[in-house]
């Protein structure tokens, strides 16, 4: 019997995928729990009309997150700060800190603090190079200073 499934399942396959399974597998637990579906011909042809919108639809992100990270290039921010003798922050400058200050800046985009990659928050005095991912396949880095606040 010949399937769709509309969910991955474990040792079967991926979302998407045409298998080959028992007839009694397939009607009794497979359709019923709404894992997959006939393999028809006029199903066959959904999936692959559905298969040709997404990689049009992953195609227009990547463009778009290329466009996006075009206007984030040679791009630095200076954060002005508390900071101790040592050179340690008061506080810190976090990822949505810089997605404000990015945004502030006049993009014709908003960016979400989530592309940020930051994986603690910065908390000592000077540069850092910080990665900010707008798609799986773009990513480009923002220049961040953070100088101690005058006084």
């Amino acid at each position: 019997m010949k399937l769709i499934l509309t969910k991955s399942v474990e040792s079967l396959g991926e979302a998407g995928d045409v298998v080959d399974v028992k007839a009694g597998y397939g009607r009794n637990y497979l359709v019923p729990q709404g894992l997959a579906y006939a393999a028809s011909e006029a199903n066959m042809k959904r999936l692959e009309e559905e298969r040709q919108r997404a990689e049009e639809r992953s195609r227009r992100d990547y463009l778009e997150a290329r466009r996006r990270a075009s206007q984030l290039a040679d791009v630095s921010l200076v954060f002005h700060a508390r900071a101790g003798e040592d050179g340690k922050l008061f506080g810190s400058v976090t990822a949505a800190d810089i997605a404000d200050r990015l945004n502030e800046g006049g993009l014709d985009f908003e960016l979400e603090k989530r592309a940020v990659v930051l994986d603690e928050p910065i908390k000592a005095l000077g540069d850092a190079s910080v990665p900010i991912r707008l798609h799986a396949e773009v990513e480009l880095s923002v220049e961040v200073r953070v100088e101690r606040e005058a006084d």
